[in-house]
């Protein structure tokens, strides 16, 4: 079980993100706190696996967080929430030791992910990556839709259907090459397929 601590001062944003995690069975959110020195006194006697923590907040923002856990807790995972796709501020963010750096409007599969790379120690810290979760992609359609799947395993999709494996997708995406052979696993079974064949000629009957 991961125990995750999350710090956001938008009480609407922390209980949709708590909602999110909660709903994955190796996951469970032992804290919501609407700063971060909340968290942090909260650390002081309790443990937690992964911070999340958003940057701008009142009486200690997460900066501070980072600060504090990297000095008392160096075995915290640490991954920032941020409204902003600026380079700058991830730099500063990766430059006081942040585990990961997640955009706020990123697909909850992408959060989920990171959540599992980071405590796994297999999370490849890239801005390209960043950059990506912003984008709304190309194909949000019905056939997505139906078969409820994420942005980042539409994007899969494609790739595979031009032939490129796993080792070469996870370059061009930032993964892991374990993180992409995840979400293939999960594309399998949300279209109920078996095979590579099986799957383009899945995504070919949907126009996808």
């Amino acid at each position: 079980m991961i125990r995750i601590a999350l710090a956001d001062d938008h009480k609407l944003f922390a209980k949709g993100i708590e909602g999110i995690l909660e709903e994955e069975d190796d996951l469970v959110v032992v804290g919501v706190f609407p700063n971060g020195k909340e968290l942090c006194d909260y650390l002081a006697d309790n443990e937690a696996d992964v911070v999340l923590t958003d940057l701008n907040m009142p009486i200690m923002d997460g900066f501070g967080v980072l600060s504090h856990c990297k000095e008392n807790h160096p075995q915290l995972k640490v991954i920032v929430l941020s409204m902003y796709d600026e380079e700058k501020i991830y730099k500063q963010c990766i430059n006081e030791k942040a585990d990961a750096f997640i955009l706020k409007d990123a697909d909850p599969d992408e959060l989920i992910f990171t959540v599992h790379e980071v405590f796994e120690g297999r999370h490849v810290l890239n801005f390209d990556r960043v950059k990506k979760q912003a984008l709304q992609g190309a194909y949000f359609d019905a056939f997505r839709t139906k078969y409820k799947l994420s942005r980042r395993e539409t994007e899969i999709i494609h790739l595979i259907k031009e032939g490129i494996q796993n080792k070469e997708i996870a370059r061009m995406l930032n993964l892991s090459k374990q993180t992409i052979e995840t979400h293939r696993k999960n594309i399998h079974q949300k279209l109920q397929v078996s095979s590579r064949i099986e799957l383009v000629n899945k995504a070919h009957e949907m126009n996808l």
